[in-house]
């Protein structure tokens, strides 16, 4: 193999059992493939394909289920030297794994099943170890995919997040310029023209009774006109002013969010009655997409801005239920970009549901589609062309952590393209 043999890329690996299709180790077996292996179904107690995932990603490899060992079948291998030292390229026909765990740290990603067709990999010898340096797939299946772990977000989010929650600061200089070359980032293009409703019902709320809070979406717009909250005796109505988003309850008003600053991109406030009447005859609007972008590309909260106290207490006593349909569009944020596509068809429909959103949420979309996506993590970047799957994803709150839990039912994906990142790879 080009001065490594199957023993020395094999020799650090766990002891497992895999099935190499094609595979023995003759070379140049077949005309114009240097390094083809074409035996049948061999096998070997230590196998090449979990020592190059265990050596090549540099990630801890072991069985998702210990009664039900990890398995990797390999079909139709061929290498060739490049002209570079201590380089090659490697090409498979099919790539085939089951029950594998993957772990990095506090993040695991375990796979029930996973193939890959027509691999195209670079690899490269870095102090007697072979590493990846490029991967590319013309087509994957998935299917019992999962990822968990603690949530940590980039510093971008977590000021997002800071600022949401009301728990922010003034940002020092460099973090205002680290927080401005990100602004143009935040694309939210799906929220456009969403369509759908959101509910929630607050238990023993502030009014001594049980709340239903109902909010529809119509092309991406919010009319608080539109919206209601149900509970004994005269009901409460929701708006915005230039203050925030509040209740107008029997007893008086109260405010769920502040701003910081008015006026809000994508923010109608309301509009009271003529001669200065203390009636208010528009409730306001919200679109979405605007809204939302605007909101993100703040991101730092500060003095005045977030949650009020009142709406965090109510957070722990409020239960969420709803559906909104996506429309199409550009969707970016640090770390990913991606084309949704598919409205027509019925795709990219959001659950949500909560029992108590101050403890947990979970996110679930049944047909996912996704054109031209783009992941980046820790300098490790994953392309591919289309992606159409289902997923729900967890987010569990347990004190002042949060952990997620991201579960990928059966998908497929197409012209996938990784790039490892660091030194010495392309």
């Amino acid at each position: 193999m080009d001065g490594i043999g199957q023993e020395g890329l094999c020799r650090q690996a766990p002891e497992r059992t895999c099935r190499i299709s094609e595979v023995n180790s003759g070379r140049q077996t077949a005309p114009g493939h240097p390094g083809a292996l074409d035996a049948v179904q061999s096998r070997m107690n230590v196998p090449l394909a979990a020592s190059l995932l265990d050596l090549v990603l540099g990630v801890e490899l072991g069985p998702a289920d210990k009664a039900a060992p990890d398995r990797c079948t390999l079909e139709g291998i061929t290498w060739q030297s490049r002209q570079e030292e201590g380089a090659f390229d490697v090409r498979i026909r099919k790539l085939e794994a089951t029950a594998l765990r993957l772990a990095s740290g506090a993040l695991v990603l375990e796979i029930g099943r996973i193939a890959l067709h027509e691999v195209a990999g670079q690899v490269r010898i870095e102090g007697g170890v072979p590493r990846l340096s490029a991967l590319a797939a013309a087509e994957a299946e998935f299917a019992g995919v999962k990822l968990h772990g603690p949530l940590s977000l980039s510093p971008e989010l977590q000021q997002v997040w800071n600022g949401f929650l009301g728990t922010g600061r003034v940002a020092l200089p460099a973090e205002a310029e680290v927080r401005q070359t990100a602004a143009d980032a935040w694309c939210l293009g799906p929220l456009g023209e969403a369509d759908g409703t959101i509910r929630s019902k607050i238990t023993d709320a502030h009014l001594l009774f049980d709340a239903d809070v109902t909010v529809p979406i119509r092309h991406g717009l919010i009319d608080f006109n539109d919206a209601t909250v149900e509970h004994v005796g005269p009901d409460s109505r929701m708006g915005v002013s230039r203050l925030g988003f509040y209740v107008d309850a029997p007893d008086g008003r109260s405010y769920l969010y502040q701003f910081a600053s008015a006026p809000l991109a994508g923010v109608e406030f309301e509009r009271r009655g003529a001669l200065l009447s203390p009636w208010v005859s528009e409730r306001g609007t919200l679109q979405l997409q605007p809204f939302a972008e605007s909101m993100l590309r703040q991101g730092r909260g500060g003095q005045g801005q977030g949650l009020t106290e009142q709406a965090r207490l109510l957070l722990g006593r409020t239960a969420l239920s709803g559906e909104v349909q996506l429309g199409d569009g550009r969707i970016a944020l640090p770390g990913l970009e991606a084309q949704m596509d598919g409205r027509t068809e019925g795709r990219n429909t959001v659950g949500l549901r909560s029992e108590a959103v101050g403890r947990g949420l979970t996110v679930a979309m049944t047909s996912m589609l996704a054109r031209n996506a783009t992941a980046r993590w820790k300098g490790v970047q994953l392309a591919c062309g289309e992606v159409g799957a289902g997923f729900k994803l967890q987010l569990l709150v347990d004190d002042q952590h949060v952990h997620f839990v991201l579960d990928l039912e059966d998908g497929k994906a197409a012209a996938l393209r990784f790039d490892p990142g660091g030194p010495g790879h392309v």
